[in-house]
């Protein structure tokens, strides 16, 4: 049986509805999801937790991801973080993460960022100033669009490498 390969999310034509940066985003959201689908859906919860050569990882990188994505949306959106994004920030880096749980939490949080890119992109001038952090560093709307693309696909690299490193190092130990 062979594969079929469909282009990446960007050159499927979809999403025409939405503003060009807007479903950039979208389309780089939707990737790395399908990315982290492929290389990591099937690792063991020991396998997300490993570290190997000390690296992050794969379970605090698709949390981290998720999280992220949504503390960004926040910010683009004109607010600050709440306390429990605070304190979900805090936790991403628990060794104790079950695969059912991170790529359910991520699932849930790239839905919610859809809409809440669409609605940026319906209603918000790119262009618009934004505040992130305590020291209220400045950004536009486009800025923080632009930066949950680049840094959910960072993470998503990261994520993938380390998958690839953990498997290795459990075949080696089978062998």
């Amino acid at each position: 049986m062979t594969e079929t390969r469909h282009p990446e999310r960007w050159l499927r034509g979809t999403l025409g509805e939405v503003r060009s940066v807007a479903r950039a985003v979208l389309h780089a959201l939707q990737l790395a999801e399908e990315d982290l689908e492929k290389w990591c859906a099937a690792l063991s919860d020991a396998q997300l937790n490993a570290r190997p050569g000390g690296l992050a990882s794969v379970a605090f990188q698709i949390r981290h991801m998720a999280r992220s994505v949504d503390r960004l949306l926040t910010y683009a959106e004109g607010r600050q973080l709440s306390t429990a994004q605070i304190e979900e920030l805090r936790t991403e880096m628990e060794p104790s993460a079950q695969a059912a749980e991170i790529f359910s939490e991520l699932r849930v949080q790239l839905r919610r960022a859809e809409q809440r890119i669409r609605a940026l992109a319906a209603t918000e001038d790119l262009e618009a100033a934004r505040a992130v952090g305590r020291r209220a560093l400045p950004t536009t709307v486009g800025g923080l669009l632009v930066h949950v693309a680049d840094h959910t696909q960072r993470h998503t690299g990261q994520a993938i490498t380390t998958a690839k490193m953990a498997k290795a190092l459990a075949a080696e130990r089978r062998a």
